[in-house]
């Protein structure tokens, strides 16, 4: 066993993290018109001059801007996209739960209403802003949502049929625009790339595929098509990019969407899926066993996402060893990596816990997958 030089690394984390109150006081004072965008973005730079101090005083070897520009790990990307247009009052509902009970969320609604195409380099001025913050000391990492999430989405019923009578159109506009956008970053210096993808993990979810049923999708074979489509927008990837993608269940100020293990993806998704590494949410019982783990062949990574971040309690050292050994059964142990099982804040509000907690549970990540891996 040894470290990682290339991400996947050893430690890693998914992406995005609590906004400091003061950023959170800027944001509300630009929404109220009480400071200019350049007021906000200066707040931003220096929100995230801290967080990548953070990532590096931890010890991990990759950054991210912790997603501080963004409203929501998604969508603010998405509307992005020529093609996209944000709609009012047609919005989509989602049951989010906790150990408190379950709530109603009704993410932000979209419809495709022209063709589909990149008409900027999204995120772009972001990742230079990281990426001179990284220096040449730790790798910074650009997280963006995977071309499945513009169909998973709204589905069928949000691509407007004057446009895309044919859907295989829409998914080759789509995914061309994502292999562009994929080019350009690469440009910027971008070397690890993650697509962050809930759809490949909410399909194992009975409930879920009941849903896509009953809006007309095909449950079955859903996210075969999906993979596909993700691999057509990496074609012809440069050899020193990686990419990795995410996969949970919802998250959502402490809350998740769907339940069930990876069994009913997991044949496609680790033999098919043309990625160097999945971060997979195995926090806790809704997540199921390892047994899926048995299909990852070799010379892909497993990022096991064991330490929760939906709560602030610390786990345990002992108890992720014992669970990096237990997963191990099913794939080589040189395979595999250790994060947080998805991000500390997807939405501006972020999940229940203190930066304190945050910090403990980065570092005991570092601290456990050092003394696992060396």
């Amino acid at each position: 066993m040894s470290a990682r030089t290339k991400p996947p690394f050893r430690a890693d984390h998914v992406g995005s993290l609590l906004r400091p109150r003061a950023l959170l006081d800027a944001r509300a004072k630009h929404a109220a018109g009480e400071i200019s965008a350049e007021d906000l973005r200066a707040a931003e730079d220096e929100a995230i001059r801290d967080v990548v101090a953070l990532q590096r005083d931890v010890g991990l070897q990759s950054a991210t801007d912790g997603e501080f520009r963004r409203t929501s790990w998604h969508m603010d990307f998405i509307y992005r996209l020529g093609g996209v247009s944000q709609v009012e009052g047609e919005q989509i509902h989602v049951q989010f739960r906790n150990a408190e009970g379950t709530y109603d969320f009704a993410p932000p609604a979209m419809r495709v209403d022209g063709k589909l195409r990149l008409e900027e380099t999204i995120f772009g001025d972001h990742f230079s802003f990281l990426r001179e913050l990284a220096g040449e000391d730790i790798t910074p990492k650009l997280t963006i949502p995977s071309p499945s999430m513009v169909h998973y989405r709204g589905g069928n019923s949000s691509i407007d049929r004057d446009v895309y009578p044919s859907l295989e159109q829409f998914w080759l506009d789509l995914s061309t625009a994502y292999n562009e956008q994929r080019q350009r970053v690469y440009e910027l210096g971008c070397r690890y790339l993650q697509l962050d993808d809930t759809s490949l993990a909410y399909v194992n979810d009975p409930a879920q595929r009941a849903h896509i049923e009953s809006i007309g999708g095909d449950p079955e074979h859903l996210h075969e098509h999906y993979i596909a489509n993700i691999n057509r927008a990496l074609a012809g990837r440069p050899a020193d990019l990686a990419v990795t993608t995410h996969m949970c269940r919802g998250n959502a100020q402490s809350m998740w969407a769907a339940e069930g293990g990876y069994e009913f993806v997991a044949e496609a998704l680790f033999n098919e899926l043309e990625v160097d590494g999945f971060f997979l949410e195995y926090d806790d019982e809704r997540s199921g066993g390892f047994e899926p783990l048995r299909f990852v062949p070799p010379g892909k990574q497993v990022v096991l996402g064991l330490v929760t971040t939906k709560r602030g309690e610390l786990e345990s050292k002992d108890l992720l060893k014992r669970r990096i050994e237990e997963a191990s059964r099913y794939v080589d142990i040189d395979q595999l990596c250790l994060s947080p099982q998805c991000g500390f804040s997807s939405t501006v509000e972020g999940n229940k816990l203190t930066a304190d907690d945050q910090r403990a549970k980065l570092a005991l990540v570092v601290e456990t997958a050092a003394e696992v891996w060396g």
